[in-house]
């Protein structure tokens, strides 16, 4: 008995290798260079820092660490408001190991419930890859370190 070798199959065979190639490339771009997953980590922190200064909370969430963690909500982050910033420049990527990171960031902030004006800091904002994406970890209460974010 003979197999006849239809067009699908010949297609198939010739196809294979560079169907293979193709998708080995594309595991090779998964790993970016240790450059690359910095800027796009700078890029991130970027985005978020001018959502902030544009105050606009609701959208800086789906930045935020806490917004992956279920116990985590809206209303409570919203809450935490009370600073407005003048000015806010990413600086670089102070660290950067696995999966947890160290964004040097100037600020030029005010807190008008306290009548505060024009306050600068630079801190060092922690920041954490969660499912391939860098989130901001809020910072714990300094007042109440036990308290949750």
């Amino acid at each position: 008995m003979t197999k006849s070798i239809s067009r699908r199959n010949v297609a198939a065979i010739l196809l294979a290798p560079i169907v293979m190639g193709v998708l080995s490339g594309c595991a090779a771009v998964g790993k970016a260079s240790p450059e690359a997953d910095k800027e796009a980590l700078k890029k991130r922190a970027q985005e978020y820092w001018a959502l902030v200064k544009a105050n606009d909370r609701v959208k800086a969430w789906n930045y935020e660490e806490l917004s992956k963690d279920p116990n985590g909500s809206l209303e409570g982050y919203l809450k935490r408001g009370g600073i407005t910033f003048d000015a806010v420049e990413v600086r670089e990527v102070k660290s950067l190991e696995g999966d947890r990171a160290t964004v040097e960031v100037f600020t030029r902030y005010a807190v008008p419930l306290v009548r505060l004006k024009n306050m600068e800091t630079v801190s060092q904002d922690e920041w954490r890859r969660i499912d391939g994406a860098w989130y901001h970890v809020l910072r714990r209460s300094v007042m109440f370190p036990g308290e949750k974010s």
